[in-house]
């Protein structure tokens, strides 16, 4: 006699279906396992989401609102460009007083749209950008570079990092050299 334990065939070893059942709950749990982690990847993904979109809808919610006071701060600025500075200096006191009051409103509607995150497009490095800038003319601009700002014409604005109103700027046009005479000299 050999001391081997003797090998039933599947149909007759009384663990066979022992093992298959253990098999499949093994796999069924692994599987499981899967789709908990996936889900919970998921709910991640959604909360994530939602927190961005909750984010930028507070951010930009007064988009509207503040296209209506950049047209004011607009009127505001023409207002005083329409008073030159040696007109305003002898001028009567009682019209410098209403136009410190103009200055001084401007400045505040300025500062209350900063607050709001609305900020003012810089144009100080006289650089013309299309995201940023609305070329409505090109001038003649000697000492200035081809394309850049000559003149602001409109100031532009940004809420938060998306453009609000873009601006409206002149640009220097190419110097273009005098075009030599196409004129046939046959004698």
């Amino acid at each position: 006699m050999t001391d081997e334990p003797t090998q039933l065939p599947d149909s007759e070893n009384p663990h066979a279906a022992e093992f298959a059942v253990l098999a499949a709950l093994q796999e069924e749990v692994a599987s499981l396992k899967d789709q908990r982690l996936r889900a919970l990847a998921e709910v991640e993904n959604v909360r994530r989401r939602a927190e961005k979109e909750r984010t930028e809808a507070s951010q930009y919610a007064v988009t509207k609102f503040a296209r209506d006071m950049v047209a004011i701060a607009d009127n505001f600025a023409r207002a005083l460009a329409a008073v030159p500075a040696d007109v305003r200096s002898a001028a009567d006191p009682q019209v410098q007083a209403v136009l410190d009051g103009v200055e001084a409103t401007d400045r505040q509607l300025i500062q209350t749209l900063e607050r709001y995150g609305v900020k003012q497009v810089d144009t100080s490095d006289g650089k013309f950008d299309p995201n940023l800038h609305q070329a409505i003319a090109e001038v003649p601009a000697a000492g200035k570079a081809p394309g850049s700002i000559v003149d602001v014409v409109q100031s532009g604005f940004m809420i938060g990092e998306r453009l609000l109103r873009p601006a409206m700027v002149t640009v220097a046009k190419k110097d273009v050299p005098a075009q030599a005479s196409n004129v046939d000299t046959k004698v």
